[in-house]
């Protein structure tokens, strides 16, 4: 599901790294774990599931980039799946070169 609008808690403490002309990193800038991935064309955040104070209260609805996927992320159950190039075509974003 998808939701309208995020807020951070804390966001001073929150760094941000513009790693393509499409796409930035949000992390925290006190411990260095990764908080999000952010679409900038579409302002559209993935947001780690470990950021969250209850992750538990979450399902997985989908994977992305199994293409680019380490041998050791076998994720079970019937979910949609996308590799890079059909993630981009989705969110309009263009592959990087």
């Amino acid at each position: 599901a998808y939701v309208e609008g995020i807020r951070f808690e804390g966001e001073k403490n929150i760094g941000r790294y513009r790693s393509s002309d499409w796409a930035e990193r949000g992390f925290c800038t006190k411990c260095g774990s990764s908080l999000f991935y952010r679409f900038l064309p579409q302002d559209l955040y993935i947001v780690s599931v470990g950021a969250f104070d209850e992750p538990t209260d979450f399902e997985i609805e989908a994977e992305i980039f199994i293409d680019r996927k380490p041998a050791g992320y076998a994720i079970a159950g019937d979910h949609p799946r996308m590799t890079e190039a059909e993630h981009l075509a989705a969110v309009g974003a263009a592959p990087a070169e």
